[in-house]
């Protein structure tokens, strides 16, 4: 008896789309201020929805007085969905509209880091998952956000 042997074709596996959301956050109310999140809140949308190789899971932005964490709903919401496995790529600004101080900067990074999470900090050019770019978070922090209140308060130069 011939064995017969046939080819069996399988078709080509599609990649999988990485989830991305991002994060914006201003930290008044005034109408400039409102503006620029406005501004952030179209550019992520566009940026992340014309990626080929992305899906858009959100934008997330909080008007806040503060950058820690718990007195902003939308970032809380968008840890919630990091937890809940939706989001493997966070996109946003910079360093200081994710976080205002080191503290909550590192504590976000580790545990999003645990969950297989990147963010990528665009001013800066850094993803939390690389290492040589995580060294920059703990190292250019301070850098960071001390220029950024000398450029807010020219009186403090």
């Amino acid at each position: 008896m011939a064995r017969t042997i046939k080819k069996v074709e399988f078709l080509p596996k599609m990649p999988k789309l990485l989830n991305v959301a991002a994060y914006a956050r201003v930290s008044s109310g005034k109408d400039a201020m409102l503006h620029s999140l406005s501004a952030q809140v179209s550019y992520y949308s566009e940026k992340i929805q014309k990626h080929t190789g992305w899906k858009y899971c959100g934008v997330y932005a909080d008007e806040a007085a503060t950058g820690t964490k718990d007195n902003r709903e939308q970032f809380q919401k968008l840890l919630e969905k990091c937890r809940a496995g939706s989001v493997d790529l966070i996109l946003t600004k910079s360093i200081s509209r994710f976080a205002r101080n080191t503290v909550t900067l590192l504590e976000t990074i580790r545990e999003l880091k645990d969950l297989g999470v990147d963010v990528y900090f665009e001013e800066q050019n850094i993803h939390s998952l690389s290492a040589d770019d995580s060294c920059k978070l703990c190292t250019g922090r301070k850098p960071f956000s001390k220029r950024k209140s000398q450029v807010a308060n020219p009186k403090r130069l």
